[in-house]
């Protein structure tokens, strides 16, 4: 780990994450949301990575302080999490970036897995102004609702064709409905399961796959955040 743990606040209190920052010293914004197991070390060592390509990147903790290891812990936790509350501290996340002297172009975007990768779809829906682009992989959560018409910032998506709990039918839908009401909507679907990227779950781990899903992205951010 090279970032540190700082506080920002969030609808009247405070919420923490985990900020790496590049050894350029500045670089346009990067908020990486955590899967449901919370803000743990694949997550950090993340934001780390994007720091190192450049970004300044800060990993809200959506729980916190919270997280685990067990998947029905993981479950409970994704489904007691309030929306809402959610939406604000990610609000929170991207004004800190956009207002940190490090954040330079001042464009900031947002990417997660999981139930991140929903929630930076919910963040890019419900905060525009301040979401110039999002990164979804292989992103559910059943409590978070995707209104089409309403997703304006360009998305890039990955999604996994053997991945059950992430139907392609859902994912070819959900584009073309964000593509017919003017949006842009950019997915890639590879011959992996979910949780395809996360490289500390060797069961799930596809090296091929996210080392593609890695590259694309950096040109989606580089397009989008740097131009």
């Amino acid at each position: 780990m090279t970032g540190k743990i700082v506080s920002f606040p969030s609808n009247g209190r405070s919420a923490q994450g985990y900020l790496a920052l590049p050894e350029s010293g500045n670089g346009p914004g990067l908020v990486v949301i955590q899967e449901w197991w919370g803000l743990v070390d694949h997550i950090t060592a993340l934001a780390d990575r994007f720091a190192a390509a450049g970004f300044v990147a800060l990993a809200p903790d959506m729980y916190h302080g919270e997280k685990t290891t067990s998947p029905d812990q993981a479950g409970k936790l994704l489904m007691a999490l309030n929306i809402a509350a959610a939406g604000k501290d990610l609000r929170g996340a991207l004004s800190y970036l956009r207002n940190h002297d490090a954040v330079a172009p001042k464009k900031t975007g947002v990417l997660g897995f999981c139930m991140g990768g929903q929630l930076a779809l919910y963040a890019a829906q419900e905060h525009p102004d301040v979401v110039d682009a999002a990164v979804d992989f292989y992103g559910i959560h059943p409590k978070v609702t995707i209104e089409p018409a309403r997703l304006k910032p360009p998305v890039l998506g990955h999604f996994g064709l053997r991945d059950e709990s992430v139907p392609t039918a859902t994912v070819e839908a959900l584009a073309e409905a964000v593509r017919s009401s003017g949006g842009t909507f950019e997915i890639h679907q590879y011959d992996a399961g979910h949780a395809f990227f996360n490289d500390s779950r060797p069961q799930v781990f596809d090296a091929d796959c996210a080392r593609v899903a890695w590259d694309r992205t950096l040109a989606f951010l580089g397009r989008h955040l740097r131009d």
